[in-house]
């Protein structure tokens, strides 16, 4: 408006002089609303990404502390590879899609209302084309958002077979390879891969399709504003037409990327919905309880099981059915039973890994269901069938929350009959384990998850088959 007012003052220039303190004027107020502008859009910008990164910092601390917190029936129930998709591609979204989207769909909101505004400002009898363009743009859009969005559901959904099949191949490679079906994986790789590219497809057609309805809705426009500014050439201000026209030439692009980004902000916010779902998933019973069991607790170890049922989830059988024993403090107790019996689900109760479905567990007295998660757990010590080890140093490992020194860490080594293994080892105890400890033998995981335990020293010690790994003659001197 600035430009058209400077373009059509006459009196600018007089006599071939140009008026230099107008145009003084002109070129000052100009750079100023430039000026202006540039630090209104960065005010705006950091405004909107500080907005977005706090946001997206909830976000991922909201769904992280809802999976890591939720009972065991959730990861029964849902796949390994759906809990990826919801970290990688949901967070990829939250953090570097939609903050971009958002700001343009804002952007190009703005410069639509702007252009029309223009427009009906220089050429008034332009407002009554608004209404008909308006409801053909509205019905377009509309129906672009609803498919897109239903054609983006089905390509996110066929994505979480791909990290799935992924993660179990790379987790057996072993076993595949011994058995020679590398190809039939790869296979199945690739059309899990081809199916998640037919959902997409659609998508990109539907892009397509959108462009040329826009196109027309675009050109209408520049029709009517064209039209209407040759029928009113005699009463209207060149500048004013001149600005009405260009700014109509650029209404066919801002209107596709607002219905672009309008589509991809009502799409990419199921990432958010997904997200959310997570976040409202039930949560175990409480960390800590207050007040908690007395520092010493417990102090002789026994535990006792009354008439104790329990099933693994809402609507299944019951596991153990009316279960009483008692356990004194200092007694080693075998629990025999056929596979399927129940002898890890028993030591699950004990964690509250698997809540009562009836009767109750007391250690020294004390209900374990009255007890904060933290305070229980972290006074029972249990050596898993799975021998779990953390890629870091074999101390680490051992003592994860550096409370004791070392010789008491070799002291656990030698009843766990490790500390010649670990002494010929280059750096001791700052010996590097890989992930999962691969690089070392089932059989030394488990003897170092028992040394772990050893070093512990709680009233209170499960073994779920943890000599299963080792030699006989290993398993005899643990046994003593």
């Amino acid at each position: 408006i600035w430009l058209s007012r400077w373009s059509s003052d006459t009196s600018l220039i007089v006599n071939g002089t140009q008026d230099e303190g107008k145009r003084d004027m002109y070129l000052s107020v100009y750079a100023g609303l430039g000026l202006g502008q540039g630090v209104v859009q960065i005010g705006v910008d950091v405004l909107i990404r500080l907005g977005m990164l706090m946001a997206n910092q909830q976000m991922h601390s909201l769904i992280l502390h809802a999976v890591l917190f939720a009972p065991l029936a959730f990861t029964d129930t849902t796949p390994i590879g759906r809990i990826l998709s919801r970290f990688a591609k949901d967070i990829d979204v939250i953090d570097n899609q939609l903050p971009w989207e958002i700001t343009d769909l804002l952007y190009c909101f703005f410069e639509v209302i702007a252009t029309l505004t223009v427009i009906s400002y220089t050429t008034p009898i332009f407002v009554i084309i608004i209404l008909p363009i308006g409801i053909l743009y509205f019905f377009v859009q509309r129906f672009y958002v609803a498919t897109s969005r239903q054609l983006k559901r089905l390509e996110s959904v066929s994505r979480s077979p791909i990290y799935s099949h992924f993660g179990e191949s790379v987790t057996g490679a072993v076993s595949i390879r011994a058995y020679g079906v590398q190809h039939r994986f790869i296979k199945e790789s690739e059309d899990k891969v081809d199916f998640n590219q037919v959902c997409l497809f659609p998508s990109l057609i539907s892009n397509r399709w959108l462009a040329v309805r826009l196109e027309t809705v675009g050109n209408l426009i520049i029709f009517f504003s064209a039209l209407f500014a040759v029928l009113g050439r005699d009463t209207m201000n060149p500048g004013l037409v001149g600005l009405s026209i260009s700014y109509a030439l650029q209404i066919t692009q801002t209107l596709n990327w607002l219905v672009r980004m309008t589509s991809d902000v009502e799409t990419n916010i199921v990432a958010v919905e997904r997200i959310k779902e997570y976040g409202e998933t039930p949560q175990e019973a409480a960390w800590e309880v207050s007040p908690g069991p007395p520092a010493s607790w417990p102090d002789k170890g026994q535990v006792d099981f009354k008439n104790y049922q329990v099933r693994y989830r809402e609507g299944l059988e019951l596991v153990l059915k009316g279960v009483t024993f008692s356990v004194k403090g200092g007694e080693k107790v075998g629990i025999v039973g056929r596979t399927g019996a129940g002898k890890s689900s028993l030591t699950l109760c004990l964690f509250r890994i698997l809540e009562a479905a009836g009767g109750q567990i007391t250690i020294d007295g004390q209900d374990i269901s009255k007890l904060g998660l933290h305070d229980l757990r972290s006074r029972l010590t249990i050596i898993p069938q799975d021998p779990v080890l953390f890629s870091g140093t074999l101390r680490m490992n051992l003592d994860p929350f550096d409370k004791e020194k070392d010789e008491a860490v070799w002291r656990a080594l030698e009843l766990a009959h490790l500390k010649h293994f670990v002494k010929g080892l280059n750096l001791g105890l700052q010996h590097q384990v890989a992930e999962g400890g691969d690089n070392l033998s089932v059989g030394q995981r488990q003897l170092i998850c028992l040394a772990r335990a050893l070093l512990r020293k709680t009233k209170v010690l499960i073994l779920d088959e943890a000599t299963a790994a080792v030699d006989l003659e290993t398993d005899d001197l643990i046994q003593r």
